[in-house]
């Protein structure tokens, strides 16, 4: 792996994921508890002895770069690193990133300062675990100039995707950027019994990509009109370059929506989650905070993910994630929620704390109940208040809180007063 080179895609304005990118880049979006979601590509990397890494941002990525800086230091030893390359204007460029291709032609200069043959291209707000050795031994078996890794799914499922059909060699043949259903008639390709079975007979682009050096920098170099890779870049050289699917059959989620990221945490607090946070093998990394562990009085609490530092009193909890030095007082009822945690102690005087926006006393107050809810960073939530979308709507903006895909979100810093009923 020491000839390939990791260039990590730090996303665009993720309005999809709106209201908790408006303060964040998608990839800076906290996960489970205690991670952030770039902490997935980088993890997968240094688990597939990958050391040296570039992420590519622009929007929003103070927060991803103070992460990023203060999780990921190699020792000199290694050579490893995880360098934050962010838009900039040069001689040759004025504009930002236009997409996906153009944000890595733009950052070429650097890409090529550094000694590889290969470069893997991967998006920083997907969950999954993949050993990229794997796919780079099925890149250079194949004699492939460009590998696309890819995942099996059902026919109502393909139009949310660039579909790929194979050959019996794993050779792509064509490209359907998000097929209608109706369209899907001949799209198939080859997959395993066990694949077929469940009728995952089209294959999806999963947006990483492994190209070789020269090829990436000549497609780049040809169209630079071409900005996005799974819409032009992969297509055009289907005629001119030999490109391959890597079939991934893991669990894999493109968290893009409120939805999606909500039922992902969710999932991850069950007993038996589709993907394994508790891989000793290939375990997650992020920040290592030197936090004093969870603290909990009197309460009923099931499957839920409890953060470091939290302290719940005189609770029920259920089918939850309490992300770090949350607050929960007494008579409290959760379920269904995702408390994204504090950047400070509910009882720290703001004197005392390291600089934070937010309100003195975040947490949430006694005797209030929520259901089908994200609660960002630092809020604070009054006594007596009821957060359950009462009126079952699928989108609202609100005083510190907006309602999208059916979940409330109440945002980042809010301060929802007592009593109130959403």
């Amino acid at each position: 792996m020491s000839q390939m080179l990791a260039v990590i895609l730090g996303g665009g304005a993720g309005t999809r994921l709106f209201p908790l990118t408006h303060d964040r880049a998608k990839p800076a979006v906290p996960l489970a508890g205690k991670y952030r979601l770039v902490d997935v590509p980088i993890s997968n990397c240094i688990n597939s002895g990958l050391n040296r890494m570039l992420v590519l941002t622009q929007y929003n990525s103070a927060s991803l770069n103070n992460h990023i800086a203060r999780a990921y230091v190699f020792d000199r030893f290694r050579g490893g690193f995880v360098t934050i390359l962010a838009a900039e204007q040069t001689p040759t460029s004025g504009a930002w990133y236009q997409g996906t291709a153009d944000a890595v032609r733009q950052s070429m200069p650097h890409i090529r300062s550094i000694p590889h043959d290969q470069v893997i291209i991967l998006s920083g707000d997907q969950l999954y675990s993949m050993d990229y050795c794997a796919m780079q031994a099925h890149h250079e078996q194949l004699h492939a100039d460009i590998t696309v890794a890819t995942t099996p799914v059902v026919a109502a499922d393909a139009p949310g995707f660039g579909i790929l059909k194979t050959d019996a060699e794993h050779r792509i043949t064509e490209f359907h950027e998000k097929p209608r259903l109706t369209e899907l008639e001949g799209k198939e390709s080859p997959v395993s019994p066990e694949m077929e079975a469940q009728g995952r007979l089209y294959l999806a682009s999963m947006g990483i990509y492994i190209f070789n050096a020269d090829v990436l920098h000549g497609l780049l170099q040809a169209r630079l009109d071409h900005h996005d890779f799974g819409k032009e870049i992969i297509p055009d050289a289907l005629g001119s370059r030999r490109v391959v699917s890597y079939p991934f059959t893991g669990y894999w989620n493109d968290i893009g929506t409120i939805r999606s990221f909500f039922e992902t945490n969710i999932m991850l607090a069950q007993p038996r989650p589709e993907f394994n946070l508790y891989d000793t093998a290939r375990p997650l990394y992020t920040n290592t905070r030197m936090l004093p562990p969870a603290k909990v009085t009197r309460s009923t609490i099931e499957r839920t993910i409890i953060g470091e530092g939290s302290v719940i009193v005189d609770s029920e909890i259920t089918d939850s994630v309490i992300g770090i030095r949350s607050f929960i007082g007494r008579g409290t009822h959760i379920h269904r929620a995702v408390l994204l945690g504090s950047d400070y102690y509910a009882w720290q005087d703001p004197e005392d704390r390291s600089p934070a926006q937010g309100p003195a006393r975040p947490g949430i107050g006694e005797g209030t109940r929520i259901e089908n809810a994200i609660v960002d960073k630092n809020a604070s939530i009054g006594k007596g208040c009821v957060i359950v979308n009462q009126a079952g709507l699928q989108e609202r903006d609100g005083e510190g809180y907006y309602i999208r895909d059916g979940i409330v979100v109440i945002t980042k810093n809010a301060t929802i007063p007592d009593g109130t009923v959403i």
